[in-house]
């Protein structure tokens, strides 16, 4: 499931001709965003962004009805948990192995988070952990430099701006497990399709159990809009906020910090500091207190026969990492 870590060293492989990549559509758009991709991403970015400011003030006037709130929350999670566990955990860093029922429904969950095709989504991640916040880094907050205004305009590229670089990572160098995965290219490739079905669920359910274009309409507002902002907004916040403050009990290479208040929303990734400093590790939350509702999944997946060999982490492996261990051994070398 990981990437093989030499593979990372090797040069970009060249760009295959037609007639010797059998795999030319492995994922939207391959290694390159064109001019269309890039219009349809802003409007991805404005559209659900403008509801989400929007539902503050219709929030406040007129409430939002419990189909409504319940339609956001269950679409949110779904796709939250979608992303952490399967993109992220699972397909990035092999945090355990999945039967194939499981991996499928991983795959497609989260690719209703509207977040970009599995495959260009976990090309990017493993990239960032190879050069996390140093040169190469796709999305470091401290991209631009370490004072205030460097450190804003960083802020701005690793939440939002990364994204519409045109130059993206080669996916066959950093995915190829997932280029190789016929399944997995075929969902991949139909992230539109995903994409579709994900903004159409909410407006289908609210329309049908009201039995009105109104109740469809509302449900299309909040279940679809302003939940896609929200959770694109919280999953791009580790990639800027848990880059930039927090607390950093666990020695890592980067500047990733553990942001509490972000841990319920983003499903446990924001107890980030852990995660960097032992990326497979399916628990990121390990210390008393810290929520991580995708580890709990994990658990019961496993439980269930779903998911084995998981890599839970233990006490020695956790104590290992701490900055205190790391002085205690000097203090005991020194003496």
């Amino acid at each position: 499931m990981t990437i093989s870590p030499d593979l990372a060293d090797q040069p970009d492989p060249p760009t295959p001709g037609p007639a010797s990549d059998p795999l030319p559509s492995a994922t939207l758009g391959g290694d390159s965003k064109r001019s269309i991709e890039q219009i349809a991403l802003l409007l991805f970015i404005v559209v659900p962004f403008a509801a989400l400011v929007a539902a503050v003030p219709l929030t406040w006037g007129h409430g939002v009805s419990w189909l409504d709130l319940g339609l956001m929350v269950a679409m949110y999670y779904i796709g939250c948990h979608g992303v952490t566990i399967g993109f992220h955990r699972y397909f990035t860093h092999g945090s355990f192995k999945a039967k194939r029922p499981l991996r499928i429904a991983l795959a497609v969950a989260g690719s209703l988070a509207v977040e970009g095709p599995l495959v260009r989504w976990v090309a990017d991640h493993r990239k960032h952990h190879r050069f996390s916040d140093a040169e190469g880094d796709p999305h470091s907050p401290w991209r631009f430099g370490e004072t205030l205004p460097a450190l804003m305009k960083g802020l701005w590229w690793a939440h939002i701006g990364w994204m519409f670089n045109e130059e993206q990572t080669p996916q066959q160098k950093y995915a190829p497990d997932l280029v190789k995965d016929p399944a997995m290219r075929a969902i991949s490739r139909h992230f539109l399709t995903f994409t579709i079905i994900s903004l159409g669920i909410p407006p289908l359910v609210g329309g049908l159990v009201t039995m009105s274009w109104w109740g469809a309409a509302t449900a299309f507002f909040w279940g679809s809009l302003v939940r896609v902002a929200l959770l694109h907004h919280v999953t791009w916040a580790i990639n800027s906020i848990c880059h930039a403050v927090g607390k950093r009990p666990f020695r890592s290479r980067d500047k990733s910090g553990n942001v509490w208040w972000l841990a319920v929303l983003s499903c446990g990734e924001s107890w980030h500091n852990l995660h960097h400093a032992d990326p497979t590790s399916a628990r990121h939350g390990v210390m008393r207190g810290q929520i991580d509702s995708s580890a709990r999944l994990i658990r019961w997946f496993e439980q269930f026969g779903w998911a084995y060999d998981v890599r839970w982490p233990d006490a020695d492996r956790i104590d290992s990492r701490r900055k205190e261990s790391r002085r205690e051994a000097v203090s005991a070398d020194a003496a």
